[in-house]
């Protein structure tokens, strides 16, 4: 434990944990049932601090830095790897419970790897803006991004990848905003984004949906061009025990984009008894 955080009031701390010689950082604070966060792809852990604070007033939150991000270390760009990773990791934050796993984009995917590699990690799943499989469009859009940021750097993508995450109208009303994610989507491992684009290319899950019976909330923005709402509606249908929730005028990141009404989705089902 090296800082503190004081999100409104509530105090985190900086934690670091083991697992097979490798570290798992994160922030930790608030007290009761316990809620894992896992970020995006295009982001880090700050893309949740608009709703930790009230996330951490009823739950006690840990807040990731996914393997390859912070001074988490990267165990490949293999989703089986890093789920396996975290899986044994997380025993290791003491959690009173089992945690609900929340996840947006590629932090979704993982969260649902997890939870598919390590049964009875969860006792519940939050699943924003991931799915099971790409379209073939899908797929070619990462092995497209992963080729121009080898040959000229994450810059090159910068504004493909905003697009991916906020529609134009959104960035245009919103810029100090968007500016902050660009920087913080230039300050992405390269080789953890390369792993990343290639795993999610080939990803294709959609026969293991069934194992995973956990109560699921599987969220997506009306507007998401990065897992257009197709994916997640057939991600519900795939999962035994899901629940859909489409939110009118919202993209990639909902959680950034309209905090209270993403909060206002998830409440009913992450203040459930266990």
């Amino acid at each position: 434990m090296q800082t503190t955080f004081t999100p409104h009031a509530i105090s985190f701390k900086d934690v670091t944990v083991e697992a097979g010689g490798k570290r798992l950082n994160a922030r930790v604070g608030g007290t009761g049932a316990p809620i894992v966060l896992f970020h995006s792809l295009l982001a880090d852990q700050s893309s949740w601090d608009r709703i930790v604070p009230a996330l951490a007033a009823t739950h006690r939150v840990v807040v990731l830095n996914l393997p390859g991000f912070g001074t988490s270390d990267s165990v490949g760009g293999s989703l089986e790897a890093i789920a396996d990773h975290i899986g044994a990791a997380l025993d290791k934050f003491e959690l009173p419970g089992k945690p609900i796993l929340m996840g947006n984009g590629y932090g979704g995917f993982i969260a649902l790897m997890t939870a598919i590699r390590k049964p009875g990690i969860a006792s519940g799943l939050v699943l924003a803006d991931c799915g099971a499989c790409f379209s073939e469009p899908g797929r070619a859009a990462f092995r497209g991004m992963s080729a121009a940021a080898r040959d000229k750097g994450l810059g090159a993508i910068a504004d493909v990848a905003m697009r991916r995450l906020f529609a134009p109208e959104f960035q245009a009303q919103n810029p100090d905003l968007t500016a902050d994610r660009k920087a913080k989507f230039l300050a992405v491992d390269a080789a953890t984004f390369h792993g990343a684009c290639d795993a999610l290319s080939t990803l294709d899950i959609r026969d293991q949906l069934k194992a995973v019976t956990v109560p699921a909330l599987v969220l997506v923005g009306a507007m998401d061009e990065a897992t257009p709402p197709p994916m997640s509606r057939e991600l519900a249908a795939g999962l035994p025990n899901a629940t859909l929730v489409e939110l009118p005028g919202l993209a990639h990141v909902p959680q950034l984009q309209a905090p209270e009404e993403f909060m206002q989705a998830i409440r009913p089902f992450i203040d459930q008894p266990a």
